[in-house]
């Protein structure tokens, strides 16, 4: 599996990409595996300030819905437009095609509280 070092991973299989005080977030490689085919990914939060660990939308797979946490406090900017026509893109590149959101990030100190790829790794006993 792959876990990109330049990634910030949370308990709940979010990834985080900073850069500047934007964050790119999704789901894990480990986590899109877990779901299954992902055939619907519902965020209604664009426009919202949210907390860290408040849920900012849902995946469905063909077995399970999951929610998503917001791995820090912020305003959700925009939302991958590729993922409702797309939502396997999840599961195919997760890392890259298959983002979810973009956020402004409200309080950056929460970033210090998640994970590196190497902890990240450990969590899942890969």
């Amino acid at each position: 599996m792959n876990f990109p070092d330049n990634l910030k991973y949370t308990k709940d299989h979010e990834w985080v990409l900073v850069n500047g005080e934007t964050a790119t977030i999704g789901i894990t490689e480990f986590a899109q595996g877990e779901l299954g085919d992902i055939v619907y990914v519902e965020i209604e939060t664009v426009g919202e300030e949210l907390g860290q660990h408040d849920v900012f939308g849902t995946v469905e797979a063909v077995k399970t819905v999951s929610d998503l946490f917001m791995p820090v406090t912020g305003v959700v900017l925009e939302k991958n437009p590729a993922i409702d026509a797309n939502p396997e893109s999840v599961n195919k590149d997760p890392y890259g095609e298959g983002w979810m959101i973009k956020v402004a990030i409200a309080n950056p100190s929460e970033l210090a509280g998640l994970m590196s790829a190497a902890d990240y790794k450990a969590m899942i006993g890969q």
